[in-house]
C-alpha cells in the first residue's frame, strides 16, 4: 500500500512539472504583401516583400492558379524578400504560394498576385 502510494505521488509530481513546462511557440507564417514588379515574361526576376520569408521557414515557392502549382527558382531569400524566376510554363494572372519548413509543411497561397505575359 504505502509503495503504491508512493509510486502515485511520483507520477503526479512527475505530471505537475511536466504540465508547468510552457509549450513550444508555433513557428511565424510566412506573409507576403507586395510584388514588384506585378507583371513580367517568363525567365523575369520578381521582388516580393513580406515578413517571415527566411530560408528556415520558406522552402518553396510557387505560383499557382489554384489547380496547378508551378515551381519557381529562387534567387535570393531573406526575412523580409524573395527574389524568383518566373518558370517556363507560366501564364496568366497567378497567385504566390509558399511551402513552409518544419514537421508539417505546408503550402499557404499568398494574397498576391503576378500577371504573366
Amino acid at each position: 500500500m504505502k509503495t503504491s502510494l508512493m509510486v502515485l505521488l511520483i507520477v503526479a509530481a512527475c505530471f505537475a512539472a511536466y504540465a508547468q513546462q510552457p509549450s513550444p511557440a508555433p513557428a511565424p507564417s510566412p506573409h507576403m504583401v507586395s510584388v514588384e514588379p506585378a507583371n513580367g515574361k517568363v525567365g523575369d526576376v520578381l521582388a516580393v516583400a513580406g515578413e517571415n520569408l527566411q530560408k528556415d521557414l520558406v522552402v518553396k515557392v510557387y505560383l499557382t492558379d489554384g489547380k496547378s502549382d508551378i515551381q519557381c527558382e529562387v534567387t535570393e531569400q531573406t526575412d523580409k524578400a524573395i527574389k524568383f524566376k518566373i518558370p517556363a510554363k507560366a501564364t496568366g494572372r497567378l497567385a504566390l504560394e509558399v511551402l513552409t519548413s518544419g514537421k508539417e509543411p505546408k503550402l499557404i497561397e499568398q494574397p498576391v498576385k503576378v500577371t504573366v505575359e
